[in-house]
């Protein structure tokens, strides 16, 4: 059997290029993957950076959900720490009401952000350590079962108490693989961000996954950077702007996403590519002989559930034809033992 193909985005705002556009251009490619046959659209949340416009997941998804007619869509993720449950069981709750069967919230312990805007979005209030209790609040408000002594068990959140959509937590670390594992919930690994920890988190997720009425067993889908092109050489034309953008936030001068001219005109030096290796170096990039054989090697490592492709590229078209690509090649480079 193939393994499902499904898509994260970042809304990749490009120099020379608005908000605006980087908005619509990704309601164009989840149309697009959707008629490829992907099985899933997430949005991922970040702030204060000029080059991803994704800093609202709740809103685009809502936005994509009713430019599409099937495909699953969500967030990769809501990051717990900037918001309160309430609210996230709230904004979910809505979306599961007006796309039944189509929403996915998944649920991430960073910030996404640095540490100034972290404590813009929640005031210094909560941290990562407060993880459990938010993700144990957020649970409640859905389900409505806080204990009767709490203070918040008057609360009923509307629309939220009783939605049905599918629940997640991410990780690029063993923390929340092992949270996800114990709590009997779907796990998603971003090897685009980490990629030396994929194995161990997924180890740890399987290794302390117990049954609940969520899933009878574990679940793990892997994250991966894709950049696929017409050959080799073209593919990492395309794909240096991404390191150069890596390079600049790591430095801490973040900016719109560069073309590949600028990177071409700016070669990375030893430092900066010393700097960005640890998240670049799990990429795959290439032809399609090059991203096939990329996909099988991580399928047959990871041995994953579902794999989620990641394509930042300054112009939408090359985003598309990656993605179009990356879907002709998947059903031979992406299967599975049925047993």
């Amino acid at each position: 059997m193939t393994v499902p193909l499904s898509v994260l985005d970042l809304a990749p705002v490009g120099t020379g290029t608005s908000i605006g556009t980087a908005l619509r251009n990704s309601i164009t490619l989840a149309k697009e993957v959707e008629a490829l046959g992907y099985h899933r659209f997430w949005l991922a949340e970040h702030h204060s950076m000029p080059g991803i416009a994704s800093s609202a997941p709740a809103v685009m998804i809502g936005q994509v959900a009713v430019a599409t007619e099937r495909i699953r869509v969500g967030s990769g993720g809501v990051m717990l720490p900037n918001h309160a449950p309430l609210v996230v069981a709230e904004q979910f709750g809505t979306l599961d009401a007006l796309f039944p069967g189509r929403i996915d919230l998944g649920i991430g312990r960073a910030p996404g952000t640095d540490q100034v805007t972290a404590h813009a979005l929640r005031r210094g209030q909560l941290g990562a350590e407060d993880f459990p209790q938010e993700l144990a609040a957020l649970r409640a408000y859905v389900a409505g079962d806080f204990p009767a002594d709490h203070p918040y068990a008057a609360i009923t959140a509307v629309p939220g108490h009783g939605a049905q959509f599918a629940m997640w937590l991410l990780g690029s670390s063993t923390y929340s693989a092992q949270v996800a594992g114990l709590l009997g919930l779907p796990f998603a690994f971003a090897r685009h961000f980490s990629p030396a920890q994929t194995m161990p988190a997924l180890k740890a997720y399987r290794a302390t996954f117990k049954p609940s009425d969520v899933l009878d067993e574990p679940y793990a889908m892997v994250t991966v950077s894709v950049l696929a092109a017409d050959d080799d050489e073209q593919a990492r034309y395309l794909a240096a702007p991404q390191k150069l953008a890596m390079a600049r936030l790591r430095a801490g001068n973040p900016g719109q996403y560069p073309t590949p001219e600028e990177a071409a005109a700016n070669p990375l030096t030893p430092q900066q590519e010393q700097l960005v290796s640890g998240m670049s170096g799990g990429a795959i990039v290439g032809s399609p002989d090059t991203v096939s054989r990329g996909l099988a090697d991580l399928q047959a490592e990871t041995e994953a559930n579902e794999i989620m492709v990641s394509t930042v590229t300054h112009a939408l078209e090359d985003r598309l034809r990656s993605y179009r690509i990356v879907a002709e090649v998947a059903a031979d480079a992406l299967t599975a033992d049925p047993a």
